[in-house]
């Protein structure tokens, strides 16, 4: 199984007194890692002059102070109840519900990756081959990439790009696998992502390789091309001649 992102949800509230150089700051956060957000935290934080003075924290349940002044503070707000069932209720009302929303809006969203597997390298004998995964315009960018030679994982030999950003929200990757070309062997590549009910595999031809697959597309392209152009020419010569009349001399 894949893991899942940690996210954090940060709400911020700043106030500067640039007369007497202080400032204010509450930080709200959600932390969570698990998609049922079972296991959701939520921290409120004061900061004063960049220095946390005190904090609620969901797990604990009420507020702590580090300093004089906040733990004056923390005393006052662990003292009042509807300040602090509200303060409790915020794991629920604010941190849930915006994750629910971020959750709904992109990260369940997912757009299945295009897959190619392609020798970029042959073996001459004394150097490996090398084949390369690619998998492109994928969303979102959690994904894995392995290889399997005749039915096992393959361990060792292999490179991998992190995901990168196309720029359009969606990425790519491409994993690079080193090996010596055997007899009768099968080699896949087999990705798994969010867009897939179960990992999808992906089998590599040794049949022919791309490049000599482009030549003789070319080829059989350019005869193509000619058997047209004489078959125009005849038909083109056949019906001048139709048209002369012969005059004895």
């Amino acid at each position: 199984m894949m893991k899942l992102w940690i996210c954090l949800l940060v709400e911020l509230f700043s106030m500067l007194d640039s007369t007497h150089g202080y400032f204010n700051e509450r930080r709200s956060q959600c932390i969570y890692s698990s998609r049922d957000l079972g296991d959701m935290v939520y921290i409120d934080s004061y900061i004063f002059n960049k220095i946390e003075v005190s904090w609620f924290n969901s797990t604990v349940g009420k507020y702590q102070g580090y300093s004089p002044y906040g733990i004056y503070n923390a005393e006052l707000w662990n003292n009042d109840t509807a300040y602090m069932q509200s303060e409790r209720a915020d794991v629920d009302n604010f941190c849930k519900h915006n994750a629910e929303i971020y959750y709904t809006a992109i990260i369940d969203k997912s757009v299945e990756p295009q897959v190619e597997v392609k020798l970029v390298k042959k073996s001459d004998g004394s150097h490996p081959a090398m084949l390369m995964c690619s998998a492109y315009s994928f969303y979102p960018p959690l994904i894995k990439v392995t290889w399997l030679r005749n039915g096992k994982e393959v361990k060792g030999g292999q490179t991998s790009t992190e995901e990168m950003a196309d720029g359009d929200w969606y990425y790519q990757i491409h994993s690079h696998l080193e090996y010596t070309p055997e007899s009768g062997e099968e080699i896949s590549c087999v990705v798994e992502h969010a867009s897939f009910k179960k990992p999808m595999s992906y089998k590599w031809d040794p049949s022919m390789s791309e490049p000599d697959k482009s030549k003789i597309a070319i080829g059989a392209s350019g005869l193509v091309l000619g058997v047209v152009l004489s078959a125009a020419g005849f038909i083109y010569y056949k019906k001048k001649s139709s048209g002369r009349i012969l005059v004895p001399t």
